[in-house]
């Protein structure tokens, strides 16, 4: 149980983080930074490069994220971990709190003379609903959440001493081209990008509190 404690402490940290976040937002003092990131990689944008930088904004889409999620929770489900299969309900808690934020919190996204087309994804069909908010980004968030359990899990359960030396890495990679795909396709100002990062990481904690927790063994 002590082993849980600095997850525990780090969820609590990261979440007065966030509420400093929104604050801080709702006051416009990110504005200045948002707009000179925002024209930086405006300025950085090449066209060749365009479908790349959609093609990695799937990693992150509603679509894949939701199916991986589904595809973790039947893996543990199979394998014998039941409860531990349960984990995803922390992704679907984040979505349903990213929504509940850009219900509430006006934070309208880069304007559409430097924001590029996005990839795909039924989460754009959302877009109008939420008056155009954009924080935090839902992306960021989910790709944090995903990736960072499924390199969780494969530490844990994998067999093959190669997966489970490359699954945080290559999880910390994704996390890292998604946050500069955000950020280059001016889909999302730094601000949101920042809070979808710390959002999915209070998600992806309790997550691992979770898979970490003490069973009491049957008698």
């Amino acid at each position: 149980m002590s082993a849980l404690v600095p997850r525990v402490v780090g969820i609590a940290v990261l979440g007065v983080a966030y509420i400093a976040l929104t604050i801080s937002i709702s006051a416009g003092a990110f504005i200045g930074l948002d707009q000179q990131v925002a024209q930086a990689m405006h300025s950085a944008w090449q066209p060749s490069l365009h479908p790349l930088f959609q093609a990695i904004a799937e990693l992150g889409g509603l679509e894949l994220t939701t199916i991986l999620m589904f595809g973790l929770l039947i893996y543990l489900w199979q394998a014998g971990f039941g409860s531990d299969a349960l984990v995803v309900v922390v992704f679907f808690a984040a979505e349903a709190f990213e929504l509940f934020y850009k219900y509430n919190l006006y934070q309208p996204g880069p304007p559409r003379s430097i924001a590029q087309a996005d990839g795909p994804s039924l989460s754009e069909l959302l877009s109008g609903s939420l008056g155009g908010n954009s924080f935090p980004s839902g992306h960021m968030m989910r790709t944090v959440i995903v990736y960072g359990l499924l390199a969780f899990v494969v530490r844990r359960l994998s067999a093959s001493p190669l997966a489970r030396s490359l699954a945080v890495p290559v999880a910390v990679v994704i996390i890292v081209v998604m946050a500069f795909d955000r950020l280059y396709l001016d889909v999302h100002w730094e601000s949101d990008v920042v809070g979808g990062l710390v959002l999915g990481a209070i998600a992806l904690l309790a997550g691992t509190v979770w898979l970490d927790r003490p069973i009491k063994a049957e008698n």
